[in-house]
């Protein structure tokens, strides 16, 4: 009886989800799509708060140097509307803040909201009873409000690539891995061996790519150790990427260290290495993001690097579009996980 009571609250349970799931589908089908451009923040805030230390803040926060780009860019873009001024126009925007500075706030904090007024859409509440608290909230918060504009911005480029996917590429790709990213419409094979893929897209004047590729885990070593990333990850770049001459390769710039943080994103474990590359003894450059995890087997260092080369433009969006691309990376299914679904 007992098993019999916890299969039925499981099965109700799920019947919920699958419900409330597809509610929130017919939602979200229903609003208009986003307006506004990628990278760029709608702020409701009003003028003296604006122009104030809350302001300052905000700005201090959201449009800090994007790192690792060749030259300076913010974060973001903003854009600040007055309360008032905040009609149907700026309400379908892409990305909004709201502060909430007033005396009559009883539960001050950080609110996210997803789809309010359009989709996929992305509403931050700052809410404050006075000034100073609204300034200790952003500085408290202000990781958290970066990393949900950065995530929100990450799933519009998923979402596309998936919904516009180049079919063609993730097997290519997955033959050598054992998984693969999503690819949108526009990318192209460029090269391929039984160990290392190139995936890139090219029109004319820049290059967004993601170069795929394993090398074999050694007995005894830190594989993930920065040292070894930074060492390995050339000499895959140095054997398969060349220059436009002879003795000529792509390698990790070495007059700016690259960083390197441990992430876990969905249950996905990896080291994410953010630099400068550029092509020994030629004067090509630019920014890179890599992922670096490994196989399925614990056999094979596995690294995902995202590069881009524009250098007559800004390069926070070519970075940004590239780089999301990378969190949707996806093991291949075998038979039994396709039985269990």
């Amino acid at each position: 009886m007992k098993r019999y009571l916890k299969y039925l609250v499981a099965a109700v349970t799920a019947v919920l989800a699958i419900a409330s799931c597809s509610e929130e589908k017919r939602k979200k089908a229903l609003l208009p799509n986003i307006s506004g451009k990628a990278g760029e923040v709608i702020v409701v805030i009003d003028k003296g708060l604006w122009e104030g230390s809350v302001g300052t803040v905000l700005r201090d926060t959201l449009t800090a140097d994007c790192p690792f780009l060749p030259q300076r860019e913010p974060l973001y873009n903003l854009v600040d509307v007055a309360p008032g001024g905040f009609g149907n126009m700026f309400q379908i925007h892409r990305n909004i803040i709201i502060v909430n500075v007033s005396s009559s706030v009883t539960e001050p904090g950080v609110v996210i909201k997803q789809n309010l007024w359009a989709a996929p859409q992305c509403v931050i509440y700052i809410n404050a009873a006075n000034t100073e608290s609204a300034v200790a909230l952003i500085k408290e918060n202000g990781s958290k409000i970066v990393t949900t504009l950065e995530q929100a911005e990450r799933d519009r480029v998923i979402a596309n690539s998936k919904k516009f996917e180049e079919r063609a590429l993730a097997p290519a790709v997955t033959e050598v891995l054992g998984g693969s990213p999503h690819f949108p419409s526009g990318y192209q094979l460029k090269k391929k061996t039984s160990d290392f893929v190139w995936i890139t897209y090219a029109p004319q004047g820049t290059q967004q790519s993601i170069l795929a590729f394993k090398y074999p885990v050694r007995a005894g070593e830190n594989m993930m150790s920065k040292t070894n990333l930074i060492a390995d990850i050339n000499e895959m770049l140095k054997n398969n990427v060349p220059g436009m001459f002879e003795n000529t390769y792509m390698t990790i710039a070495s007059g700016i260290t690259p960083s390197v943080k441990y992430m876990n994103y969905k249950g996905h474990a990896f080291a994410e290495i953010r630099g400068l590359w550029d092509v020994y003894n030629d004067y090509m450059g630019g920014p890179f993001v890599a992922h670096a995890f490994y196989s399925q087997d614990g056999k094979d260092m596995i690294v995902l690097l995202a590069f881009v080369y524009a250098p007559k433009y800004d390069k926070r969006q070519y970075l940004r579009q590239v780089e999301s691309l990378l969190y949707s990376f996806e093991w291949a299914k075998n038979e039994n996980d396709a039985i269990k679904e």
